[in-house]
């Protein structure tokens, strides 16, 4: 078992050489969109897979159960959650990942999951049966407008499982409707707000009539 646990450990030290040289590379690219881009996506995924990597040497080896691990993941990656106004309200501090990326998602979705475990034992989570799950995609305002993703490119099916588990009485379409916006920000992040139907009207114009 020892032999077993040393090789997973030389795997993440091999993983952070990896993620090491991917950075040199990105400081190195200078103006060059291109390879800057390239570096870039290869430097967040190095860093995805070893942060998974971890996790689970964590669970295996020091006792701390994945259920207790997750939220404090969530932290560190700075989801929060609340409730306002009758609106439950996810601010994850990412875009959501692409389609079929496998670590991204365990990446985000294990945290996301802890987080609203969390959540619902020390305040209760609300139950909707129709309401309308609104996406606000804000990308940073640093990022070339090419970086923008269409909405069926990236990964929300399995976001929307998580949700459903907690929120939802049925996730189907008769009873959720789901509105994908996108906006410049500071600053990449995803926010998720989920409301009752009847709310929805006055919601959207009220980000209307601010701009955003």
């Amino acid at each position: 078992m020892q032999e077993e646990f040393r090789k997973r450990i030389d795997r993440a030290e091999e993983e952070a050489v990896q993620l090491l040289s991917s950075l040199y590379l990105m400081a190195g690219a200078g103006k060059d969109q291109g390879a800057y881009g390239k570096f870039s996506l290869e430097a967040a995924l190095r860093a995805e897979k070893l942060a998974c990597s971890l996790r689970h040497l964590v669970y295996d080896t020091v006792g701390v159960k994945k259920r207790e691990y997750l939220p404090l993941a969530g932290d560190a990656q700075g989801i929060e959650i609340r409730t306002q106004e009758g609106k439950f309200q996810i601010r994850i501090p990412r875009l959501l990942p692409k389609r079929r990326n496998r670590k991204s998602m365990e990446y985000l979705l294990d945290p996301l999951q802890g987080c609203l475990e969390a959540y619902a034992e020390k305040n209760g989570c609300p139950k909707y049966r129709e309401c309308v799950i609104c996406i606000i995609h804000t990308y940073s305002r640093e990022n070339p407008v090419s970086r923008i993703c269409d909405y069926d490119n990236l990964e929300w099916k399995q976001v929307l499982d998580v949700l459903a588990s907690f929120l939802l009485v049925d996730d189907s379409g008769l009873l959720c409707d789901v509105y994908h916006t996108t906006e410049s920000g500071a600053q990449n992040e995803t926010r998720i707000i989920i409301m009752e139907k009847t709310m929805f009207p006055d919601w959207l114009k009220g980000r209307k009539e601010r701009h955003f």
